[in-house]
This record gives C-alpha cells, sequence and structure tokens, in this order.
C-alpha cells in the first residue's frame, strides 16, 4: 500500500509539473487529488491484497475524481517508466495479479 501511496504521487506530480508548472509544490487542484487518492488508498478494503485500479472490481473514486486520475494515469503512466522505473515495473507487476473475488475484508 505505500508503494502504491509512492506510485501515485509520482504519477500526480510529473502531471502537475507538465501541465501546470508548479514544481517542486503541486498545485492546489493536484494537492486535493492526491489526498483524495490517499484517503481512498487508506480506506481500500482490500489492503495489501489490492489489484491495479484498472482490474479492481470496486470503483471507489467519485466520477469527477476519477475522470482526474485517468487523466493522469494516460498522461503519467508512460512516462514514469523514465523518471521512476523501478515503481513503474513494479505497477506492472501488480497489474497481473488477478482481482480479489469475493468479499474484501478490512477497513471500508
Amino acid at each position: 500500500m505505500q508503494r502504491e501511496a509512492r506510485t501515485v504521487e509520482a504519477l500526480i506530480r510529473r502531471y502537475c509539473r507538465d501541465h501546470h508548472n508548479s514544481a517542486p509544490e503541486l498545485c492546489e487542484d493536484c494537492r486535493q487529488l492526491l489526498a483524495y487518492a490517499r484517503k481512498r488508498l487508506h480506506h481500500c478494503p482490500f489492503q495489501d491484497r489490492k489489484p491495479t485500479c484498472g482490474k479492481c472490481p470496486i470503483h471507489c473514486y467519485a466520477p469527477g475524481k476519477r475522470e482526474q486520475i485517468r487523466a493522469v494515469m494516460r498522461y503519467s503512466g508512460r512516462r514514469l517508466l523514465l523518471s521512476h522505473p523501478v515503481l513503474a515495473l513494479l505497477h506492472l507487476l501488480d497489474g497481473l495479479r488477478k482481482p480479489p473475488s469475493g468479499k474484501a475484508s478490512g477497513p471500508a
């Protein structure tokens, strides 16, 4: 879960830097999106069994935030390989993991 949080932060930082010219700090919109993403990760019912968001059977993001994070992932995802190759590789490997079946366990 901590690595997932670092990956999301790296994606959002790259997107913000390239689209909002706000390096080294995040702009307010991206700061709010990062806080929201961290909150959703913290409350993920799958926790350590969490698949990548694209394979998750639960859509925990509100529709507006989901569109924001999709735009960030579309843009930053392939660029992550150059700036954070280990995170990118581990995220790709996580994508091979099958989504948990049945009900989630843990905090909701």
